[in-house]
C-alpha cells in the first residue's frame, strides 16, 4: 500500500511529541528530531535492504520489507545469521508502528485545530503532520507583515552580506524555526513526486544548479505560497504558485 504524502502513517515517526504551555491553554507541539539524532522508523527499515542488497546483488523496496512474513525472510535469506538479524529488525519496526498508532490518537485527542488547517491541506505534498506542524509553529500568521518575513521565519531563504555589490559573507543562517524548515523541505520532496507542475520547476532549478538547491527552491515556494494560504484562509492555486 503506497503512503500518501505527509500523511500522519508517513511522518509521525520522524517527531516525539511534548507538551509545550505558550498560552493559558495547553497545547500539543510537535518537535521534530534534529537531523543528527536517529529517527527510530527509518534506522530499521534501512538495515534489512542493505542485508538484501549485500547478500543477494539486488534490491528490495522499503514497503515490500515492511511486509516481510518470517517464513519469506527464511527463503531470501539463506544464512540463518542474516535471517535472524533481520527478523530482529522487522520486529523492532512493527514494535515503533504500534507506538506510532498510540501517538497518532493522542494528537488527535489534543489539538485544537485553526481554521488554517484545513486550507493547509489543500497545499501540494502537505497532508496532515506537516499541516499539523506548519500550525503551530507559525502561531498567529498576522504577526509576519510580509511574506518575505515568514520565507526567512522558515529558513526557505538565503542570507547574504552584500556591500558595493560585492559578497562580503553570510549571516546567521541558524536564524528561523528549524521545525517549519524541515516541514517545507519535507513537503518539498512530496511535491515534486506528486505534482507534475512543481516537478516540471524543480527539474529546471535542478539541471542549472544541484539537487538539494533546487528541492530548497521548491521549499520557498511553498512557504509563500501557505503564507497567503493561512492569511487569507483560501485554497493553494499551485499554476499561480509555480507559474
Amino acid at each position: 500500500m503506497v503512503q500518501s504524502p505527509g500523511t500522519i502513517e508517513s511522518c509521525l515517526p520522524r517527531h516525539r511529541l511534548l507538551p509545550h504551555i505558550s498560552s493559558p491553554y495547553c497545547t500539543l507541539r510537535i518537535a521534530l528530531c534534529p537531523a543528527s539524532q536517529q529517527r527510530p522508523r527509518c534506522i530499521p527499515r534501512c538495515i534489512p535492504q542493505n542485508l538484501y542488497t549485500r547478500n543477494t546483488g539486488s534490491s528490495i523496496s522499503a514497503n515490500r520489507i515492511k511486509k516481510l512474513p518470517s517464513q519469506e525472510v527464511d527463503g531470501l535469506f539463506t544464512l540463518g545469521d542474516v535471517g535472524l538479524a533481520v527478523k530482529a529488525n522487522l520486529s523492532v519496526m512493527r514494535c515503533l508502528e504500534a507506538e506510532i498508532k498510540s501517538l497518532e490518537e493522542v494528537v488527535k485527542e489534543r489539538v485544537k485545530l485553526k481554521p488554517a488547517f484545513r486550507y493547509l491541506l489543500t497545499v501540494s505534498g502537505i497532508g496532515p503532520t506537516l499541516a499539523l506542524t506548519i500550525m503551530l509553529e507559525t502561531g498567529d500568521i498576522r504577526r509576519f507583515p510580509r511574506v518575505g518575513n515568514f520565507a526567512s521565519y522558515c529558513r526557505c531563504v538565503g542570507s547574504e552580506k552584500i556591500s558595493n555589490g560585492k559578497r562580503k559573507g553570510k549571516g546567521n543562517t541558524k536564524n528561523g524555526n528549524k521545525y517549519l524548515s524541515w516541514a517545507f523541505v519535507e513537503a518539498a520532496n512530496f511535491a515534486i513526486r506528486y505534482e507534475p507542475l512543481i516537478a516540471r520547476f524543480y527539474q529546471r532549478k535542478k539541471a542549472k544548479t544541484h539537487g538539494v538547491v533546487a528541492i530548497k527552491a521548491v521549499a520557498h515556494k511553498l512557504s509563500r505560497a501557505c503564507y497567503y494560504v493561512m492569511r487569507d484562509e483560501v485554497p493553494f492555486d499551485v499554476g499561480r504558485a509555480f507559474a
